[in-house]
């Protein structure tokens, strides 16, 4: 499921670094900044990423999965950070909503 969850956020980021042509999004893998530091995306698109995320998983795994979430805002290491952190947490929430 993780691997899966992987494809989804790759497959997404590379569709909105279609409009962004950020540099660092060109060869997307587990390690890619999505956002913070100085490779990541602005605000306004992690929000766009977060939500098309959570809606493929949703319709994929035909889940409720919140990735914008009090939790999510919270944690000491930000889920949103890289491509891996994104898809631990969103496989977390995922097995807890099933």
């Amino acid at each position: 499921m993780r691997e899966e969850i992987v494809q989804i956020i790759c497959e997404s980021l590379s569709e909105l670094n279609e409009e962004l042509e950020y540099d660092s999004l060109r060869n997307i893998n587990e390690e890619t900044v999505i956002y913070g530091g100085d490779e990541g995306i602005d605000s306004l698109s992690l929000v766009r990423l977060v939500t098309d995320v959570e809606m493929q998983i949703n319709d994929k795994y035909d889940a409720s999965v919140v990735l914008a979430s009090e939790k999510a805002m919270s944690m000491r290491n930000s889920p949103y950070r890289t491509v891996a952190s994104l898809a631990e947490f969103a496989d977390s929430e995922l097995k807890g909503s099933v």
